[in-house]
This record gives structure tokens, sequence and C-alpha cells, in this order.
């Protein structure tokens, strides 16, 4: 993803928390519309869900967690689903990587029940001479429910360590075992969790490819994009407005959240755009205890929230902005904390319990 700087949500809801790092900035904070706002949430008032664009109230409980319970996530196997995919080493978008990952990935949800979707196409970044084969996986839970929500994380890592100090070693291979993978691991362990969670809500997870695909930064002189994955996914979904029969009502983008000590600030285009869910997410997250959770004003991210935002999903992204192995070499497992995914897995387990 690309970071901004870490901008004060104005004195309405939340107080800063501390000063706040400057993280490599690879696009201007003009690359959020002002048009991008959040529409209103969709509800319990029985609108129609082959109208996609008729908004209506959100609601959880009015005592965020109530009675809900988290999952019983298994840590540990979550932490062995980590380190599987680690193991593969790099998987850049469209290498033999990707496509070993994909494999697993593929598997996995369908042995666990799920309808798994491959939407494919092709990308080219600025800085490369040809295109690419890209795949987006829709992994689908109760296909029956037309309101539903998507729970995403982009799953290729990056082709260049461009935060290692010595440029020597940006092409050394690296696992990103936080920044991308985690959230993988996350939801492959939330997948033995889906088929028998009680939502009034379908739930689609999606693992977007191309998030990474960066050669070049304006560090190098490059301009290369980012968010192929998650802009193809969200433009597929406002042009088929018309003829397919749900909506999302709503989003959570995992990124860079399950490290040791993580601290999981609101991101501020996530509360500019999608303020009543930051709201929803972070309170149930108090009422359950989730320590991680703060709702403190983080920094200001550029990331696949954007595009669903954009395309009239509310999305909100949970992210640990100051993650100190960023595009490192020394982003591995052993940073990985299986506590901190299961706390993550509580509060988004709890939440879907609850809204209406």
């Amino acid at each position: 993803m690309s970071h901004g700087f870490g901008w004060l949500i104005g004195a309405v809801v939340l107080a800063a928390g501390g000063g706040a790092s400057m993280w490599w900035i690879t696009q201007s904070r003009s690359a959020v519309p002002p048009e991008a706002h959040l529409p209103v949430l969709a509800g319990a008032d029985g609108a129609d869900p082959a109208e996609p664009e008729k908004k209506t109230e959100f609601a959880t409980g009015g005592d965020k967690g109530g009675d809900a319970v988290g999952v019983k996530f298994e840590s540990d196997r979550a932490l062995k689903y980590l380190k599987q995919l680690c193991d593969i080493g790099p998987r850049i978008s469209a290498s033999d990587g990707m496509k070993k990952q994909q494999e697993i990935l593929e598997k996995h949800f369908k042995d666990l029940g799920a309808t798994v979707t491959r939407q494919e196409f092709k990308a080219k970044q600025r800085s490369r001479k040809n295109p690419v084969e890209m795949v987006n996986l829709i992994v689908t839970w109760h296909p029956d429910k037309a309101r539903r929500v998507v729970l995403t994380t982009h799953y290729d890592t990056r082709p260049i360590a461009d935060q290692e100090l010595l440029p020597g070693n940006w092409n050394k291979p690296f696992v990103s075992a936080n920044d991308g993978t985690s959230g993988v691991a996350l939801l492959m362990e939330l997948g033995h969790h889906m088929k028998d969670l009680k939502s009034e809500f379908g739930v689609d997870f999606v693992f977007f490819d191309g998030e990474e695909y960066v050669f070049e930064t304006p560090a190098t002189g490059g301009g290369d994009k980012y968010f192929f994955g998650s802009e193809f996914f969200a433009d597929e979904y406002a042009k088929s407005k018309d003829k397919r029969k749900f909506r999302y009502d709503a989003g959570l983008l995992f990124d860079l959240c399950a490290g040791k000590d993580a601290q999981l600030k609101v991101e501020q285009n996530s509360y500019t755009m999608a303020p009543k869910l930051v709201d929803q997410v972070w309170g149930v997250a108090k009422a359950v205890g989730a320590k991680s959770f703060k709702y403190e004003a983080g920094h200001e991210v550029l990331d696949d929230h954007i595009a669903l935002n954009r395309a009239g999903i509310p999305t909100a992204d949970v992210i640990d902005f100051d993650y100190p192995h960023w595009h490192k070499l020394s982003d591995t497992p052993d940073k990985i904390s299986g506590e901190q995914m299961a706390e993550v897995a509580k509060v988004v387990t709890v939440w879907l319990q609850k809204i209406k």
C-alpha cells in the first residue's frame, strides 16, 4: 500500500495518539477525490437487494458486543498456514510462487465448502514491457444471501524490498509475512468457522492480486501503479449494478494487522469515507476488550479500500501503520502473533453477528 502523512481527524471524534511518523509517500492526498464519501450503509428495513444503489440504515445492536461471542480461532493453525505460504517464497503476481499459492488457497476453501471464483484479468505495469495475467480469488459463503459483506486482503508479495537501507538488498527475495500473508492466513483460519457463523449477511473473502506489483518507486525516479486487483474488482462490481442480484453493504481490509504489539488505530481515509463502519468496528473492539484496536487518529493510507469505497462499498482498512519491518527482508513469520490474529478475528466475527 501507499502511505501518506498522519493527519489529524478533526476535533469531532478522534484524538491523535502521539507523534506520527511519515512513511514512504508514493501518491499524493489528492488521489482521493472529494466526492469519495461514505454512502449511507444498507440495513434491516427490507430494502430490495436488486436495487444496490438504494441505501438505508445499517446498524449493530445497541450494546455493540452484546451476547455474541467470537469464533474459536485456532492461532497455532493460522500460524501454520502463514508459514506454509511463506515457505513458498516470494509470490509476485504471475510468478510460479503465486500460482502455487493460488492452488493451495483454492483447494483449502473448496475443501471447507466455499465457492471459489477466479476473477482473471491482465495488467500492465508502467515500468514493464508486457502485461501479465492476474487473478483475484473470490471465496463465497452462503451465496443465497443477497445482502453481503466483503472481507479482503492482498495476497501478492512485492518484487523489491525498497525499505532496506542498502539498495543492493532490494532485489533479494523476501516473503512479506505481515504485509499480505497474515491477512491470507487470518482468512484461511476463519474459513473453518464461516459455514456455522450466525449472521444475517452473506460473506465473501476476496484476495486481491497486484497490490504490490511495483518495481519503480518515486525514490528511484519511477511512478509504478498500485492496486491493480482492487481497482479491477471495484470496476467490475460497479459495472454489474444493473444485472447482479446482490450488493455489498460493507467491507473490511486486513493489511499489516498481525504483527506482535500491533496498534490498530483509525486510518484516516477509512474514517472520511466510512465513518459509521469505523464507529461500529472499533465500538465492537472496545466492547470485547480488543486492546490492539485504538480509537485514535492514525496515518492516512492509500490502500485497496480506496477503490471499494469509490465503488459504493463502505470499507475500512484494519492496519498497523507503524509496523517496523514493512517492505524489509525482516518481515518474516517470527514477527507475527497468533494471538493478535485471534483478536482481530474476534472483533470481526462478533461484528458480523451483530450487524442487522
